[in-house]
């Protein structure tokens, strides 16, 4: 039977990507290879339960919504995470993956959603970046930059124009919590005619900076 490391699962409202504001049953699995100097989940890099399949899909049907998020952590870093992700597709679930970008994406199947994060400078971890990733990525998907400064902010516009993101990916630009004013990140991609999406984290606005919602 297959068994995943789970720090939680939790059904609150999607906080974050093209998906914000829909109700949404989150499966946040236990590990990460990063250590991203904003990082809010880091009580995530150890411990959790093993949960098999079944124990994921009971609970996801009882909180009576269609969409699940794989998170982390860093989901990818269990293989059985791809196979959770397809039990949950035959069982009719709309799934959203939540990756860090350094691990290949090949595997992820095409009807998952994938919102794969491009680590900046600002974090601490730019260099764990995979690039073959962007040839596993579509209109449907999200690539997200979270920036902690008007510098991480020069190097993401650069690096969204250099590659010609906006054509073929949705592309996010969230400001870490605490950090950059919302309002300036907003004149910022005005003033550079960027065909991004200002994404603020709606659970923390609602609820603050807290783990399970």
């Amino acid at each position: 039977m297959s068994l995943l490391r789970v720090t939680e699962t939790f059904t609150s409202l999607q906080g974050e990507g093209a998906h914000a504001g829909w109700p949404c049953f989150f499966v946040r699995l236990t590990g990460c290879n990063l250590r991203c100097s904003y990082c809010d989940s880091a009580y995530a890099y150890s411990g959790g339960v093993d949960m098999d399949f079944e124990e994921v899909l009971s609970l996801w049907r009882k909180s009576g919504t269609g969409l699940v998020q794989i998170t982390g952590g860093e989901p990818l870093l269990q293989p059985a995470a791809i196979a959770l992700m397809r039990e949950l597709l035959n069982a009719g679930a709309d799934v959203i993956l939540e990756t860090n970008g350094s691990i290949s994406l090949q595997n992820v199947p095409e009807r998952v959603v994938k919102v794969v994060d491009r680590k900046t400078p600002g974090s601490g971890m730019a260099q764990a970046w995979l690039p073959e990733n962007l040839r596993f990525v579509h209109l449907k998907d999200q690539i997200k930059c979270v920036l902690t400064g008007e510098a991480d902010y020069l190097w993401a516009r650069d690096w969204v124009r250099s590659c010609g993101l906006s054509f073929f990916v949705q592309v996010i630009f969230s400001p870490a919590w605490g950090g950059i004013a919302p309002r300036e990140l907003a004149h910022w991609i005005l003033r550079d005619g960027l065909q991004v999406r200002l994404q603020l984290q709606l659970h923390k606005l609602l609820w603050g900076d807290r783990r399970g919602v």
